[in-house]
């Protein structure tokens, strides 16, 4: 479960860090260094084009970081109590037009509290997880 999860952190910081290597045209340059978690809907919300998929860099740097997001907070989920959210609903269509619509909504928050509040409100799937189990300290 862990290796899963894990690697899915990886790969999306492998395309995040492919896609600065090869293109990335100045407003994303910023994203990138600044962190797009970090950024304010209002500046981030035209330049999310969920019509282009992952062939715009703004586009894919969001999802990754999404994928990111939503895995990272899968572990501490079944770290506290055994549940965890299903991924496979956070398709790139899906992550860009949810977080586009929370942005467009609250111009002054952050991608991180969309993200939150769908955390909230989604439902979680039981699994069987050990607490305890993540050994990152050794």
């Amino acid at each position: 479960m862990i290796y899963r999860f894990g690697m899915r952190i990886l790969a999306a910081l492998a395309v995040s860090a492919a896609v600065a290597a090869i293109y990335t045209p100045a407003r994303a340059e910023a994203l990138l260094s600044r962190g797009i978690g970090t950024t304010n809907c209002a500046g981030l919300i035209a330049d999310i084009k969920p019509n282009e998929g992952l062939n715009d860099p703004v586009n894919l740097m969001l999802y990754a970081w999404v994928q990111g997001y939503i895995s990272a907070a899968n572990v501490a989920l079944l770290e506290y109590d055994r549940r965890h959210v299903d991924m496979t609903e956070l398709t790139e269509t899906n992550v860009l037009h949810m977080i586009r619509e929370y942005c467009k909504a609250h111009p002054e928050k952050k991608p991180a509290n969309a993200l939150d509040a769908y955390l909230k409100t989604t439902k979680k799937m039981r699994a069987q997880w050990q607490a305890g189990t993540v050994e990152w300290d050794e």
